[in-house]
């Protein structure tokens, strides 16, 4: 028995349209099939895999780095693009290098506060 890897992350929001065009204009997630919860969201595929899930916030929710869980993480196969694009979408990051490797990360926050790591590993 083993994690084979990480399937999805669920962002709760009370802008859902706004983190919704965040993920599907930055980080060219598409929307996709969603099952009919009762709570309203949506489901954004990277290929066709639902990777992040979004739904309405039923009460106040804070940023990422105000809790326990600090960020989450893609893995990029073309990070000079995406830093482009986010670039010409105004839309704030950091870069760093891993130390002793040769991943290029950068950092960013969705509306919500939430932090997103990009990783690139050549």
């Amino acid at each position: 028995m083993a994690i084979r890897r990480v399937d999805h992350v669920n962002i709760v929001t009370s802008d859902l349209e706004g983190t919704r065009a965040f993920f599907v204009d930055n980080l060219a997630l598409t929307v996709g099939p969603r099952p009919p919860f009762e709570v309203q969201g949506y489901w954004l595929y990277a290929g066709e895999t639902a990777v992040v899930h979004l739904q309405v916030a039923l009460k106040t929710v804070g940023a990422s780095v105000d809790s326990a869980l600090n960020h989450f993480a893609f893995d990029v196969d073309d990070l000079a693009s995406m830093l482009e694009r986010l670039q010409n979408n105004g839309v704030a990051f950091r870069e760093a290098r891993v130390p002793d490797s040769d991943v290029h990360q950068a950092f960013l926050f969705d509306p919500n506060g939430v932090r997103i790591e990009l990783n690139y590993r050549p």
